[in-house]
């Protein structure tokens, strides 16, 4: 095979790259401009989307270094055994990219990750390599997240948090005995310990800054990692449980759940069907639910079915008041808020809105209804100056009557 050009590289590794979720803008719907109509598309790989803390939506070049690899995931589309095109850059062709496309307004900042090619100190010695080149010789200040190997020396991790705004380490799969069958290279007790030594030098730099003007800073956005669904027998509920320990350890900033997607030529021990896509926003519903409204991981493993997955067809909050309908109705003008939070249908903003309008007013059912998008989903559950629900908290049908309803689309409709 002929030596690759830039474009087909890029061509090779942007696509490559779309299976790590970890910045990846998703749940559109498909859209291209060919055939003349339009301009842009959200098909194409390469650039996507992650959001600042004062909310910009920020624009990455998101692509691999090389989709070569040494490791055999059974999983991974990169994977050793499997056969696709591969490509590599150089650090400078990475660096470059990055400066060509920032000039153009085209991004913003750069997603690095890699597979692993020669061994996880070479791969990682690249990666940094890549972000020095941008800090310090194109004096770079956008946006760069690396993937971190786990398996590389410490020193080497170390230097890509003080070049990084984030970096990232993937757990890959919820449980241990998943990670032993599926990627038998990859250990879970070295990945932890990669994340709990990212963890301590965060802390250490920030204790650093605070006595010393001039301490470097290191990965100021925090570390994150992401976990695949659906690959292995995991349940929703230990998916959770694991998600609520590694925030608990590592002060993660995001726990990321990406779908396991079936790929060409696939190992016997892989699921043939894809899991649905409504399991993976569940289980970031559940991941909202413990970060911003007070919820237990035991808790969001209460909302689960038998089977100890959350149901598909209504989210996790509503299925957690349906089994503990005795904590409802709340009254909206006396609750406290960690109770409003708990009542289907009311996000953090209109609880906000509830306890400051309940300050110089008695809420009455139309006073919610202005802060709430389905006031149908939230009477049962409250209690208002002019509404109380009787006996439809407890109604047998509840369920129905609050899930979605389910509608076939019309193959020719207008």
């Amino acid at each position: 095979m002929g030596q690759l050009s830039t474009i087909e590289k890029l061509g090779i590794l942007a696509d490559a790259a779309k299976y790590d979720a970890s910045c990846a803008s998703s749940g559109t719907a498909k859209k291209n401009s060919l055939g003349g109509k339009g301009i842009g598309s959200t098909e194409g790989m390469g650039i996507c989307h992650a959001y600042a803390p004062d909310g910009r939506c920020i624009s990455l070049l998101k692509i691999l270094l090389t989709n070569h690899c040494i490791f055999d995931c059974h999983y991974c589309i990169n994977r050793k055994s499997s056969n696709v095109r591969r490509a590599r850059f150089t650090p400078q062709e990475v660096a470059d990219l990055t400066i060509s496309f920032y000039r153009r307004n085209y991004i913003e900042g750069l997603f690095l990750s890699s597979g692993i090619i020669k061994s996880s100190n070479f791969t990682m010695e690249q990666m940094v390599e890549c972000a020095r080149i941008l800090r310090e010789e194109h004096d770079f200040c956008g946006y760069i997240h690396l993937k971190t190997i786990p398996e590389a020396d410490p020193e080497l991790v170390h230097q890509a948090g003080l070049y990084a705004d984030r970096v990232s380490i993937n757990v890959e799969l919820p449980t241990d005995s998943g990670l032993t069958r599926l990627a038998p290279d990859k250990n879970a007790q070295q990945i932890e310990g990669a994340m709990g030594k990212v963890k301590s030098d965060i802390a250490e730099m920030k204790d650093a800054r605070k006595r010393f003007k001039h301490a470097p800073r290191f990965a100021p956005a925090g570390q994150s990692t992401q976990m695949i669904v659906g690959a292995d027998a995991a349940s929703d509920a230990d998916i959770v449980g694991k998600a609520s320990r590694l925030y608990d350890g590592f002060k993660l900033r995001r726990v990321y759940y990406s779908a396991f997607s079936p790929i060409p030529d696939a190992s016997a021990v892989l699921p043939l069907k894809r899991p649905p896509l409504i399991r993976e926003h569940r289980l970031y519903q559940s991941d909202w639910l413990m970060r911003f409204y007070g919820y237990q991981a035991r808790e969001v493993m209460q909302a689960t079915d038998h089977d100890g997955n959350l149901p598909l067809d209504i989210d996790p909050k509503l299925a957690w008041a349906l089994k503990f309908r005795e904590s409802f109705p709340l009254d909206v003008n006396r609750a406290p808020r960690e109770m409003l939070l708990r009542v289907p249908g009311l996000g953090v903003t209109a609880v906000n809105r509830v306890l400051a309008a309940r300050r110089h007013k008695t809420l009455r059912l139309e006073d919610v209804g202005r802060v709430t998008v389905s006031i149908a989903k939230v009477r049962p559950f409250i209690i208002a100056a002019d509404w109380r629900p009787t006996t439809l908290t407890d109604r047998a049908d509840l369920r129905t009557l609050l899930a979605p309803k389910q509608e076939q689309l019309e193959l020719f409709a207008a």
